[in-house]
């Protein structure tokens, strides 16, 4: 059984070289093929750009494990509501102030549970 959800912590070895799943905390339930599709082979960060009250926390958490790791890539997912759009504005605030330039591939997914 896994345990309760860890705070992200930019120094973790296995960010070095990895491919990362940014997502918003409802697709897993809204997308069936998350596991399968988003987030196999992927390191996973997720949290909510609309309910969690500290979102300058996460752009300075994301923007220390861009400077500390190489990213390979970056997939962002988010549900097609206006306030999900936040995920993406979070990494790319992270990204400009780390000074990287890394592939980001975003992934929206409907209401309806399908991807766009």
């Amino acid at each position: 059984m896994a345990g309760p959800a860890q705070p992200v912590k930019p120094r973790a070895p296995y960010f070095e070289n990895a491919d990362l799943l940014i997502s918003a905390d409802c697709i897993p339930f809204a997308y069936g093929g998350f596991h399968e599709e988003l987030l196999k082979g992927r390191i996973l960060v997720i949290f909510c750009s609309k309910l969690d009250p500290d979102i300058e926390g996460y752009i300075e958490k994301l923007a220390e494990i861009f400077k500390r790791h190489t990213i390979r890539s970056i997939m962002v997912a988010h549900m097609e509501v206006p306030c999900c759009s936040g995920v993406r504005y979070v990494v790319d605030k992270a990204l400009q102030k780390a000074g990287k330039a890394i592939p980001v591939e975003e992934t929206t997914i409907t209401i309806d549970g399908n991807i766009i």
